[in-house]
């Protein structure tokens, strides 16, 4: 098994990451010469959704600790890819943002000195969610790091990371993973069908965990065929927000879904460390943290309400890219293959230039889901735009943006 086994597809990046490790284990030994080209600080890791920038961030993590620059079998490697490493600190959030008070928990962390390991590592899995007053207190622990404190942000751009950290961070880019890489990666590790991993990679377009649920759960397979039923299904305007309210039911009922698994768990765990029920307890304080888990529970829900929404446009805006391939002739090979009898039909009764604006349209319907418009006005706008013969007059208004 090797460290870097779940980075699919992003070889030119391992090889830099791997170079890094060398360089910091020549920083260990002295000689910082060696090092300068290889190793700094303080890195910023992008990518597209589903490339692996978290995987990076732990694999470096767990390769700086370990003696031989790597090995993915020893304590350390083992104890930093699964976060338990005493000297790896992992932040992500499930909410909209990550806040100022767990920004400053890190910082504090990061001005140690390593216990166990080699360095202080400090990875940002969010770092695009950042709000400013967490981006302000993370800048002077990158600009003035300890002496054996490395910081790895990660994000799904360069644009999304505020521009005082990003200029003093180095940038490594990860590239949206070959279809034929994931296909391999899910018939090797998951053992999936050849037929069933060539579809599950084409329709998850580079997303190594989308590729893995479609490849594994039939379910999920059925949702993206009903969302992809949607342009088929808008014959008038009552088709339109009947289909715009069945994606946000959706949505809402998988995020709920989702959220019952690990609620019951978080709160049982509170109240057990809080005492509930026993003698101990102080109802005041114990009602206040239960509240404070129940708010962060809700917030969690809407994000992963939001997440469940946007990879539902994305394969709405893959299917009219098919379309768009088809009217055009350009040869591409088609995302949804297995519909390209009804996208040759909906090619054929639409207009090159139709397709570009719904493509737009479902564009626009992203940005406004994303701004905190409501899910179901953005959606209604954006089937209207989308309703087949009206499709070339609508568009979600951009003051929704504002």
């Amino acid at each position: 098994m090797s460290l870097w086994d779940d980075l699919v597809g992003q070889e030119p990046a391992v090889a830099v990451l791997r170079r890094a490790v060398d360089g910091a284990s020549a920083v260990l030994r002295g000689d910082r010469g060696a090092a300068v080209a290889g190793m700094t600080h303080a890195w910023l890791i992008t990518g597209p959704p589903g490339s692996g920038r978290s995987n990076a961030g732990r694999a470096f993590a767990a390769a700086l600790q370990c003696a031989d620059n790597g090995c993915g079998e020893c304590n350390q490697c083992r104890t930093a890819l699964s976060g338990a490493h005493p000297d790896v600190s992992l932040i992500r959030t499930e909410l909209l943002s990550i806040r100022v008070s767990e920004v400053r928990e890190l910082v504090r962390r990061a001005a140690m000195s390593p216990t166990q390991g080699r360095w202080q590592v400090m990875v940002v899995e969010d770092a695009d969610r950042l709000t400013e007053q967490a981006a302000d207190a993370l800048l002077k622990s990158i600009e003035e790091p300890a002496a054996r404190t490395v910081w790895v942000l990660c994000a799904p751009t360069v644009e999304d990371v505020v521009p005082t950290i990003r200029s003093r961070c180095r940038l490594l880019v990860l590239r949206t993973p070959p279809v034929a890489a994931v296909a391999e990666m899910l018939s090797a590790k998951l053992g999936v069908d050849a037929d069933l991993a060539w579809f599950a990679a084409r329709a998850a377009q580079g997303h190594i965990g989308r590729a893995r649920a479609l490849a594994r759960d039939a379910e999920v397979r059925d949702r993206r065929t009903r969302v992809l039923e949607v342009p088929f299904a808008l014959r008038d305007l009552g088709a339109c927000l009947k289909s715009a309210q069945q994606l946000v039911d959706a949505a809402k009922e998988e995020a709920k879904a989702s959220a019952e698994k690990v609620d019951e768990k978080e709160r049982a765990a509170l109240e057990q460390a809080l005492g509930v029920g026993t003698k101990g307890a102080k109802p005041r304080e114990a009602n206040a943290a239960l509240k404070e888990l129940e708010d962060q529970q809700k917030a969690r829900a809407k994000r992963w309400e939001r997440d469940v929404l946007d990879r539902s446009l994305v394969d709405l805006m893959a299917l009219y890219r098919d379309v768009l391939v088809v009217q055009t002739r350009s040869g591409a090979e088609l995302i949804n293959a297995e519909l390209h009898r009804n996208i040759e039909q909906l090619a054929a009764r639409t207009t090159p230039e139709q397709s570009i604006r719904r493509i737009d349209a479902i564009a626009m319907c992203r940005e406004a889901v994303e701004a905190n418009v409501a899910p179901l006005i953005a959606l209604e706008a954006m089937t209207i735009s989308l309703f087949e013969g009206r499709g070339d007059g609508f568009s979600i208004p951009r003051r929704v943006l504002r």
